[in-house]
Parts: C-alpha cells; structure tokens; sequence
C-alpha cells in the first residue's frame, strides 16, 4: 500500500500591523468571525472548538500549539491543520500559513485544495490583513 498523496496550500502575506495585533486578530473569537469564520477559538493547547463554516456548518478544531506572537497551529477537520506563523517584519508582520493534510486520493480534497488555495490568497488573508490593521 502506497501513502496517500498530500500537499499543503502556503501563503505568504506582509501585514501592516504588529505582530500582537496580528495574533488577537487570530485568536479572539469576535474578531475571527469578522475575517474568516464564527467560533469559540482560544490560544490554548487542547481547546476543542467549532468554526461555522458556510455551507458545510460545523467544523471541529483543536489547537495543537501556542507560541504567542509567533505560532498558532489547529486542525480543521479530521484531516486538515492550520499553522500560522508570525514573523515581525519592519513595521508590520509577516504572516504566513500552511494549510495541510489535502489528500489527493480522495476527490473532495483535490477539490478543497483548488478552492482554496485562492480563497485563501485572495480574500481570506487580505480580509485578515485589513482588519488587523483597523483592530
């Protein structure tokens, strides 16, 4: 049996805000729902909580890891993690993710990976990026 064919969506973004302003817009959950998605987000190992997502409702998460400023990994889903990473960068913070765990093997995933990639880029982050700089 062959592992199954993975890959991750990275996406690199300059915010004009500080890194902890960067962080809160992360991790609070009022501002969350603002950028991306409703839910009871928290930086804390082990915290189960659920994001709304538009057509597919609930989606279950558990932080992971918790560097505050620096780094903040959940899963999303059984299958998916989310890890941010926090750089300062002159006046601002350079943000990048990494959305990983698409398996290619199974066409609903393939499909995700597609969309997303360019969600992500697009109108995700820059929403993020705003936000956090008015925030």
């Amino acid at each position: 049996m062959t592992a199954p064919s993975t890959d991750t969506i990275s996406v690199d973004q300059f915010v004009a805000a500080s890194p902890s302003r960067v962080w809160r817009t992360l991790t609070d959950p009022e501002l969350h729902a603002r950028w991306w998605a409703p839910g009871d987000i928290a930086a804390v190992v082990g915290h189960r909580f659920h994001l709304q997502m538009p057509v597919y409702g609930e989606i279950p998460c558990e932080v992971v890891e918790v560097v505050p400023e620096e780094k903040f990994v959940y899963t999303f889903n059984e299958s998916w993690t989310l890890t941010w990473r926090l750089v300062p960068e002159g006046d601002g913070t350079r943000l990048l993710l990494e959305h990983s765990g698409f398996d290619f093997d199974k066409p609903r995933d393939r499909e995700a990976f597609e969309r997303m990639g360019p969600g992500w880029r697009e109108v995700v982050i820059p929403r993020l990026a705003m936000l956090a700089r008015t925030a």
